[in-house]
């Protein structure tokens, strides 16, 4: 079988295939580190757009089992699970109750995304969203997960300042019987999120997440951050209170975070981890040991891949995520929940194939290929 592939600018790639990243025998010591994952759709149904989600539990499972072996934990339910993309409020709900389960069975480490999703798009008081707040923590405290408060589109709606934030997330802080991460998404994620904690301002609103940290620190595992910007999150994580965790999820600049400095450093939440997993346990391997070179040589060439899978407009990232996947040979198709397999065009995928190519992420050279070939085919490019 060849593992050529002619691309839709008419040139040809030779694929190489994977690097052989081994498997790590336990976790990394010196960081924490957590992979959000994506369902796998259920191929035969209607997982099209305003359907609800019906998602292929084997495969999704499956994936997570893949994450645990190579030393990650699983951030469940987060934005890379197309959270507000496809993934309706009852899928979530049992994502997390199995994934939570199956965590159980190997030891592995899972958080899992509180929202407030289950409520009909449009306004809603500030009651309404603490109750559904409120409703989604009780479930993922019930199925064993530990709860990442995730940023609610309907509280950047209706929150008229930081009082509101401080007053709906310091409620939920007071009632949780353990610590949880706060989650703090750009609006280049999710343009609806644009003003969260109740300014534009960047700095007033990292005074905000400060107070509500600092007031509730007992409460506070550490707080995500995605805002894609490394200076500003080096300045959060040094005026955080002892003890609370700066969980980096900025995709363009996660190994000099991770790697960090004579202050500190962050641990990581990351959706580029669900599609580097092999190379980021290699390179937190490294890291233990305290060989900077290999931890360097192995990110290196994952990062052009991020900010390719992560480039503009942010948001579809989830389908370069899932078309990884299938290339990888996690999942035997490249459908998605809500349709978003058309998010992102042939000519970004095929650029996606090349820079996860060179990075030693597709195992089998012949599978990949064969596969690309199949999807370029259909969008017009012989082969």
């Amino acid at each position: 079988m060849s593992a050529e592939v002619r691309l839709p600018d008419g040139s040809r790639h030779r694929l190489r295939g994977g690097a052989g990243f081994p498997r790590p025998a336990a976790p990394a010591a010196s960081r924490i580190a957590y992979a959000a994952a994506h369902v796998v759709a259920d191929p035969t149904a209607e997982n099209v757009p305003g359907t609800p989600a019906a998602v292929d539990w084997d495969r999704t499972l499956a994936f997570r089992h893949h994450l645990w072996s190579y030393g990650l934990g699983v951030a469940e339910a987060m934005d890379t699970a197309q959270r507000g993309m496809g993934l309706d409020y009852p899928a979530v709900r049992e994502l997390i109750r199995r994934s939570a389960a199956e965590a159980r069975t190997v030891g592995g480490k899972i958080v899992a995304g509180v929202a407030t999703d289950q409520l009909p798009p449009g306004p809603a008081t500030l009651d309404d969203i603490a109750r559904a707040y409120h409703e989604q923590l009780a479930d993922t405290l019930a199925a064993g997960a530990r709860p990442v408060l995730m940023c609610s589109r309907h509280l950047a709606a209706t929150a008229t300042g930081p009082d509101d934030y401080l007053r709906v997330y310091g409620d939920l802080l007071a009632t949780t019987d353990q610590p949880v991460v706060l989650h703090w998404l750009g609006d280049m994620f999710d343009p609806a999120l644009a003003g969260y904690w109740g300014a534009a301002d960047l700095d007033l609103a990292t005074a905000t997440v400060l107070q509500l940290i600092k007031d509730h620190a007992e409460k506070v595992d550490g707080i995500k951050v995605s805002l894609l910007d490394a200076d500003r999150e080096v300045a959060l994580r040094r005026a955080l209170p002892a003890g609370v965790r700066l969980y980096t999820g900025d995709d363009f600049n996660y190994p000099e975070l991770i790697r960090g400095d004579e202050q500190g450093h962050s641990d990581a939440l990351l959706g580029v981890f669900a599609a580097i997993a092999p190379a980021a346990s290699a390179a937190l391997a490294a890291l233990d040991r305290g060989d900077l070179a290999t931890y360097d040589e192995v990110f290196a060439p994952t990062l052009p891949l991020a900010r390719h899978l992560f480039a503009a407009p942010t948001w579809f990232y989830k389908t370069g995520i899932v078309f990884l996947a299938w290339l990888a040979g996690h999942q035997e198709h490249f459908v998605m929940v809500g349709g978003q397999q058309s998010g992102r065009s042939p000519a970004h995928l095929a650029r996606l194939l090349v820079l996860a190519d060179a990075a030693g992420l597709l195992p089998d050279a012949d599978l990949a290929a064969a596969r690309a070939r199949a999807y370029f085919t259909v969008a017009g490019v012989d082969q």
